[in-house]
């Protein structure tokens, strides 16, 4: 294991131990070089993405061994809040049903909170902004390797693209372990034991920890110690001083980036602020021979009514989450799943208001708003051209019932932004009182946007905070302050407001669904699923055919009704089923031709893929699919597929060449209609 993980950090930074060697890459390899990525199959088309609906399984790479997976990079374009904590990353190795890698797509690439932020580190590189994700933690396996995305969101991806570089090696020693990562969460901490970031059994090593905190209490939170107990061990063999001593800082966390521990998130020490931090115990691993409990207090800095201090090291009921990484020999077991999709988000409730579709009832002095479309990839912003300092944009929007709420706003900056100041109902946000911290703990900056920014990049998340709302209408106001003298003018883009009630998310669904996804069922049980007055439980089951098709081809009649369930999410799992089945899903053409004129596009361009999968024995769709191919407002990515499946139905879908050709002109769907016609007239 240690030549695989040495070659491994030599290729991925310059940041390297003095004891690596440096003559490695000179010397011949035995090994064969290989990738699986989402590139297109036709060289001449550009499409290179995948673009999963919700609750779609994307299969990055299944390779077939012995091998070592020496690196991953993937980037995505979505407008779902939250999107990196909602989909889910899965590493499956030697045909185990059970995950080695199981956490949320953001978090396993070292940032927290479901946003995007850039990382700077030997195993774990995030550029353009957060983007570009990278992993270069060698992931051996003997016989197979399985790598999945799925989205547990509830809007499509625009686009996802992906490498998963990999080398066949002849064999692999006896003592290489597996490589594994595992998300817990408790939203909040729970009062009275420690925060349990790892609890395994077997023999390995530990090597990594993200640890991603929303602050449930002003103050500083992070007094708390780690401790490590190896093998059985009643008094650990590793204690901490502090959360932020472990993770190698000092006097509260900032924003930093290092080869072995870095910060991508520091918002200070405010209510409702967010932490991320990385370590990787890479010079410092820890060798356990049977069992490792790894564990981390909730502790920090509490206050009276009236702001003085009550503690310097008090319990706390914060909100923690992380991904604990390790090796170990053979499959975890008996490692409790992550719960589903929105739970996973600090409150599980939030409500994307999307500000741009309400322009005309917005306010404004000293600037002209307006709404700029697809700014980037299906994300549309309300843009104030503002005038200069004290240009002002009032945005309304509506509480339904009386609580505290999480209020924030996912902004876009630019080279021509400049900064505001945000009020709620006239009045500033922020901490009411005056508190006594720390000597040199890091407060935070308050609750200003810098807009600027050297490119437009869409959409930063700003956490506003958590306000007490009465039920009824409020307005969120941005007031220019200046800008940065970089700045070239004093513009501001909102993209969304997330409003989300302050409380504990509650599992998605509850045990009904968690057995649905991941028990064991019948064909009766998914049948009886897709019934469930609960649409979450019914989505479960939706998602559960497309990992195993034969339990809908057993009950078709029950998958062509889900075709029509009121729920997007189970309309758009049934369609992809239907895909998976192929041509024996011909019995559900009628039900999937119906969704081409669904009000959800990620639906109806999934219902033109399980139509394409069908083949020629779709004929009978052409009519339909002609007719939504002349929809000169469908979105691209749905006109790709009718392209798609026009072309698979073959010279039955001559009467749609007309159609055809008109798509031919649209830049991004040329390569579909090109190869769709070539198909129809034989010529292909």
């Amino acid at each position: 294991m240690r030549g695989l993980l040495l070659l491994s950090l030599t290729l991925a930074s310059a940041w390297a131990q003095p004891s690596l060697d440096w003559f490695d890459m000179s010397r011949l390899k035995d090994f064969s070089a290989y990738r699986a990525s989402s590139n297109n199959a036709d060289w001449a088309s550009n499409d290179d993405s995948k673009r999963p609906i919700a609750g779609e399984t994307v299969v990055l790479a299944d390779l077939t061994g012995p091998g070592v997976v020496t690196h991953i990079w993937l980037t995505v374009a979505a407008n779902e809040y939250g999107w990196p904590r909602l989909l889910r990353f899965r590493v499956y190795y030697d045909g185990s049903p059970t995950p080695s890698v199981d956490a949320p797509l953001g978090d396993f690439f070292a940032v927290g909170h479901g946003v995007e932020k850039p990382v700077e580190s030997l195993l774990i590189r995030n550029g353009s902004s957060g983007r570009s994700r990278n992993s270069y933690w060698p992931m051996p396996f003997r016989k197979r390797c399985r790598i999945t995305v799925t989205n547990e969101g509830r809007r499509r991806l625009s686009n996802l693209y992906y490498h998963v570089d990999w080398k066949k090696v002849p064999s692999l020693p006896t003592d290489v372990a597996y490589f594994h990562a595992w998300y817990k969460q408790e939203l909040p901490a729970v009062m009275g034991r420690r925060y349990e970031i790892l609890n395994v059994k077997g023999r390995g090593h530990y090597a990594g920890t993200v640890l991603s905190v929303v602050q449930n209490q002003p103050g500083w939170f992070g007094e708390g110690d780690e401790f490590f107990y190896v093998d059985g061990q009643k008094k650990p063999s590793i204690e901490g001083t502090g959360t932020e001593d472990y993770f190698n800082d000092a006097w509260s966390l900032r924003v930093a980036e290092g080869a072995y521990t870095g910060v991508p998130v520091a918002e200070g020490t405010g209510l409702a602020s967010r932490m991320t931090a990385y370590r990787w115990h890479l010079p410092d691993p820890v060798p356990f021979r049977t069992s490792l409990k790894f564990e981390m207090e909730h502790a920090g800095w509490t206050y009276n009514a009236d702001g003085t201090v009550r503690s310097g090291f008090e319990e706390r009921a914060d909100l923690f989450s992380s991904v604990a990484f390790w090796y170990q020999q053979g499959i975890a077991q008996g490692l409790k799943p992550a719960p589903y999709g929105a739970a996973r988000l600090p409150h599980g409730n939030a409500r994307q208001i999307e500000v741009e579709q309400n322009d005309w009832d917005v306010r404004t002095q000293r600037g002209k708003a307006m709404v700029q479309k697809e700014v980037f990839w299906s994300r549309d912003l309300l843009f104030l051209q503002a005038e200069g300092p004290g240009a002002r944009m009032e945005i309304p929007f509506d509480v339904t019932e009386d609580g505290r709420y999480e209020l924030l706003a996912q902004v876009a900056h630019s080279n021509d932004y400049g900064t505001y100041n945000v009020l709620l109902d006239g009045k500033p946000l922020g901490q009411d009182t005056e508190l006594e911290h720390e000597p040199g703990a890091n407060m935070g900056g308050g609750i200003v946007v810098d807009g600027y920014h050297t490119e437009l990049y869409v959409a930063e998340d700003h956490v506003l905070g958590w306000p007490q709302l009465a039920r009824g209408r409020h307005t969120l106001a941005f007031v220019c302050m200046g800008k940065d003298a970089r700045s070239s003018g004093y513009n501001i883009g909102i993209d969304t407001l997330i409003l989300a009630k302050v409380a504990s998310p509650e599992p998605v669904g509850g045990a009904r669904a968690e057995q649905l996804r991941g028990g064991s069922i019948t064909a009766a049980d998914w049948t009886h699923g897709l019934k469930d007055a609960d649409p979450y439980v019914r989505g479960a089951a939706a998602w559960r055919s497309t990992q195993d098709p034969e339990l809908a081809a057993q009950s078709m009649p029950a998958l062509i009704e889900s075709l029509k369930d009121t729920d997007h999410v189970v309309r758009g799992l049934a369609a992809v089923t239907a895909r998976a089945l192929g041509e024996r899903a011909v019995a559900a053409l009628d039900g999937l031709t119906s969704l081409l004129k669904d009000p959800e596009a990620g639906v109806r361009m999934m219902s033109a893929e399980a139509i394409a999968a069908i083949g020629v024995k779709a004929a009978p769709a052409v009519p339909a699919l002609t007719a939504a191919c002349q929809n000169t407002a469908e979105h691209v990515q749905v006109q790709r597929s009718l392209a798609n499946a026009l072309g698979a139905i073959g010279p039955a879908a001559k009467p749609a060449l007309p159609a055809l050709r008109r798509l031919q002109a649209i830049p991004r769907v040329k390569w579909n209609a090109d190869a769709a016609i070539k198909r129809i007239e034989g010529t292909k």
